[in-house]
């Protein structure tokens, strides 16, 4: 069977961890994290990064940051992961969902603009398969009406729009490490303050609400309870791995886009006068080849095609469900129609794609594929 996924272990992950191990400090805020942060703000120009212990709560970081309270509206598409808006619901706020574009699962800003009232507190845009966002037009409507934008940009490492990193744009840009993302560390997260109002708070509410960080630095005589905050710091073995990865990112990345171009030579040949879709990447946007991912014509087709492959030695799968209409949330939810959003819930398809997945192996899918479509 080829696996959906497989974990990449480059080489010196190991040899970091039993340095940090070795150091005498694997709680976070080591070597390891800050080697971590370094590298993030000098080759993407973040003013500020912090390594958390998920995505979620770089995210939920955010929403503390952005002081979302009951009554707060937030904007954010329905086609993505429940962790994009818990941390705001877990704020009270009142979640808006948009629809996605017809042609691609991001979040369409005219959708947007619809949606914008008083109450609306930010927006949280969600770089779906590390594709961009049309960031101009989301940071206008933004910028016009005095909101917030927070980048999920969890697949998004490597990828930019108009050659500006994404998780650079809005206010705060939130990354993912989990072990199906580009580079990993089993879990892991890292916030990206693009506002330096919001800096000192940041850490802060990273060190469970103290001003451990400052005392640390010798900014302070000794530090206390200055704020709400959680325990969001990654242990530095984590950040060890991860350090080896992003040593690596050049590497990994060019392995991974020869694999989603392999793809798309071989299935726009296969699918060519077929209704199933390849993946739009926009003018404005890279491709970080963090997914590849067919669309279906319907749900019907898609359960067919994902049983047809895996009984032939493929394993595939769908994504997210409409967050509009999940068990938990569809009481609540009094917007209209996402058509669109419901499309990918029912119609999309993602393909294996991970650095040890071999040419043999992508050709044998888009054989497998070939023979469905026949």
């Amino acid at each position: 069977m080829i696996p959906f996924n497989k974990p990449y272990l480059h080489g010196k992950e190991l040899a970091y961890i039993a340095d940090a191990v070795s150091s005498g400090k694997i709680a976070g805020d080591g070597a390891y994290t800050k080697k971590c942060h370094d590298f993030f703000e000098q080759r993407f120009g973040f003013k500020k990064v912090l390594m958390t212990t998920s995505c979620t709560d770089a995210l939920e970081m955010a929403a503390i940051l952005l002081d979302i309270k009951p009554g707060d509206e937030i904007i954010a598409p329905s086609y993505t992961f429940v962790s994009t808006v818990n941390p705001f619901v877990l704020r009270g706020a009142k979640i808006v969902f948009a629809d996605s574009y017809s042609d691609h699962p991001n979040i369409d800003p005219k959708q947007i603009e619809k949606l914008i009232t008083p109450n609306t507190k930010a927006i949280v845009v969600v770089h779906y398969a590390g594709i961009a966002c049309d960031m101009d037009v989301i940071m206008e409507l933004a910028n016009t009406n005095n909101i917030a934008v927070v980048e999920d940009a969890a697949q998004a490492i490597d990828g930019y729009y108009k050659g500006k990193p994404l998780g650079s744009i809005g206010t705060f840009g939130t990354f993912s490490f989990h072990e199906t993302k580009n580079i990993i560390a089993g879990e892991g997260g890292l916030l990206a303050i693009n506002d330096e109002q919001y800096i000192q708070r940041a850490e802060i509410i990273r060190e469970k609400g103290t001003n451990r960080s400052s005392f640390f630095r010798g900014e302070v005589a000794k530090y206390g309870w200055a704020d709400i905050g959680s325990s969001f710091l990654p242990s530095d073995i984590i950040a060890a791995y991860l350090y080896a990865q992003l040593e690596s990112l050049d590497i990994i990345q060019a392995r991974r886009k020869a694999i989603w171009q392999r793809y798309y030579d071989k299935l726009s040949i296969v699918f060519e006068n077929s209704a199933i879709k390849l993946p739009k990447v926009p003018d404005y946007s890279t491709n970080n080849a963090h997914m590849f991912y067919l669309v279906c014509e319907s749900l019907e087709q898609r359960t067919s095609l994902i049983q047809k492959l895996k009984d032939n030695g493929v394993h595939t799968v769908f994504h997210y469900l409409s967050l509009h209409s999940s068990e938990y949330y569809q009481e609540k939810y009094f917007g209209p129609e996402l058509p669109n959003s419901d499309l990918f819930t029912d119609n999309l398809v993602r393909l294996p794609l991970f650095y040890e997945l071999t040419d043999e192996q992508v050709d044998k899918i888009c054989s497998e594929l070939s023979k469905l479509v026949c």
